[in-house]
């Protein structure tokens, strides 16, 4: 997987870093490509429940939180959270061709 995908440390998951136009690529690593991506694409639900743990979390805190410094913070930290649950939304909805005008980032 580490030729074709790279690890997003920001979303927790790899995702595709194609170096070729998908065209190029033979049918057997097509299929290989594909079959990378379903499996990582297979565990976005499951990450994006963690984040929502998290945002969940914060929001408890940020309910009783008195201090407006650390409510500012707790606020940041949850669009920061619903921001990569967003873009992880969007890389789970992406076309399952991969082609490389949507992968190169």
């Amino acid at each position: 997987m580490k030729e074709n995908f790279v690890f997003d440390q920001r979303l927790g998951i790899y995702i595709p870093d194609l170096i070729k136009v998908w065209d190029d690529y033979t049918k057997e690593d097509q299929e290989e490509i594909l079959y990378q991506w379903e499996k990582v694409r297979g565990s976005i639900p499951d990450r994006i429940i963690d984040l929502e743990r998290e945002i969940n979390h914060k929001q408890a805190a940020l309910s009783n939180e008195g201090n407006f410094e650390r409510s500012c913070q707790l606020n940041s930290e949850i669009a920061d959270l619903a921001s990569i649950i967003n873009d992880l939304w969007l890389w789970y909805r992406a076309d399952q061709s991969l082609s490389t005008s949507k992968t190169h980032h």
